[in-house]
């Protein structure tokens, strides 16, 4: 039996034999939205909303004439990124105990019953689905790209069997601007695409960082990621690489954006890539890998809000 047969007969008796014991089913709505990872949503809604507003920008499309559109594409968008951590939710229900991090999820504390979980993440992806089918179909499309993404290809398949993991989740990840920026315009101009190639690149650095935070849990559950089976050094040149590359791919839309854009975007990606090649003499890993992590968090929020901030008019 091949790698990728083997995985999904795994991921598919996952699914078939639940492994949470003492499920109560009497989860409050707080359990229910902890299924939802609002912290990745959020994050994931700020790049969603900036490509949204661009794409109304460089189309000269009033958002106040078609504010339809804007609810409709951003609560559409939330509810399919909040359907996919609920099964992702789901699926990782038996390993989510063997690591500290998400030891506390309802699926494992039983508050929440595998049924519901599951019913909850497919109707709450279903009704975004519906909700981005209702401005175009390419913003469907594209949810729909994302979300198989990230519950299939990612947490079904890789996230279990190589460190390349990081690579394949990313692409979920980038894919909220390009939904927004689809929800105005279709087409899909080259800055939505350069939006994306920005989110998909900031990514492996940032989710390495916690993945070396977090490297024995990982271990412990049998999770590939790259620090566990490459070691740190090779895993901190690596997010050094991606953070090299991310700058030159940040500015490519410094002709559209302007001075303003260049100055911070750039100084920001020059103290990033500062700090990870610190990393290389720090003695202590576990403090450069929250310094990583948390700068990435920074970097994302201001450049994407950023974006916006230049383009009011």
């Amino acid at each position: 039996m091949n790698d990728l047969n083997k995985t999904i007969l795994e991921s598919t008796n996952v699914l078939k034999h639940p492994t949470t014991t003492n499920s109560s089913g009497n989860g409050t709505w707080r359990d229910f939205l902890s299924l939802t990872k609002m912290g990745i949503v959020m994050s994931n809604m700020i790049t969603a909303f900036a490509g949204l507003y661009l794409a109304a920008y460089y189309t000269d499309i009033s958002l106040i004439s078609n504010i339809h559109l804007v609810i409709l594409g951003l609560l559409g968008s939330a509810l399919v990124m909040a359907g996919g951590c609920s099964l992702n939710n789901y699926i990782d229900r038996d390993i989510d105990h063997l690591m500290e991090r998400t030891s506390g999820r309802p699926t494992v504390t039983g508050k929440i019953s595998d049924n519901q979980v599951l019913i909850f993440g497919l109707a709450l992806s279903a009704l975004g689905m519906v909700l981005l089918l209702l401005t175009t179909s390419v913003a469907a499309v594209l949810g729909l790209v994302g979300l198989v993404f990230y519950v299939v290809i990612y947490t079904m398949w890789t996230k279990r069997t190589t460190s390349l993991n990081t690579i394949v989740g990313s692409v979920s990840g980038a894919v909220p601007p390009l939904i927004g920026w689809a929800v105005i315009d279709p087409s899909l101009h080259p800055i939505a695409w350069i939006l994306f190639l920005i989110m998909f690149i900031w990514q492996p650095p940032h989710f390495l960082a916690l993945a070396m935070k977090r490297c024995e849990e990982y271990r412990k559950a049998g999770i590939p990621m790259l620090p566990v089976v490459s070691g740190f050094q090779v895993t901190k040149r690596q997010m050094v690489l991606y953070v090299a590359i991310l700058i030159p791919v940040s500015l490519m839309v410094s002709p559209m954006f302007g001075p303003v854009y260049t100055v911070i975007t750039g100084m920001l990606g020059a103290g990033w890539l500062v700090l990870g090649i610190r990393g290389f003499f720090m003695r202590d890993d576990m403090k450069w890998a929250k310094l990583m992590f948390v700068y990435s968090l920074n970097y994302l929020t201001i450049i994407f809000v950023l974006m916006v901030v230049l383009h009011i008019v």
